[in-house]
């Protein structure tokens, strides 16, 4: 299925790839006690959460935080940021050339 539709399959993941793929990516996020997560758009391939980043968007991880309140400004994000890069690949603004991303400007 996938390499029917190559470079036209787009997905959103709940952190900044290439790191903590898979499910329960903000858990994994806490976990490893870094100081930033995020999503990641980016062209699905036959690897898991794998495929070239599009583009990201990062959030600070709080002292404070839990699963669910990074899960939640996460999501925020991906909100934001799923619709921009939609929009940008149906206008022809995104692309894949020679196996990389080029954003046109």
């Amino acid at each position: 299925f996938i390499a029917s539709y190559d470079n036209k399959l787009i997905n959103i993941h709940p952190s900044l790839l290439p790191d903590f793929k898979g499910l329960n990516a903000q858990k994994q996020a806490l976990d490893a006690g870094v100081k930033e997560a995020g999503c990641s758009v980016h062209f699905v391939d036959n690897t898991l959460d794998g495929g070239p980043i599009i583009k990201q968007a990062r959030v600070s991880v709080l002292q404070s935080d839990s699963t669910e309140s990074l899960s939640a400004r996460i999501l925020e994000q991906e909100h934001r940021l799923y619709p921009e890069v939609i929009q940008a690949y149906a206008t022809g603004k995104i692309r894949m050339k020679n196996g990389k991303v080029e954003e046109i400007l």
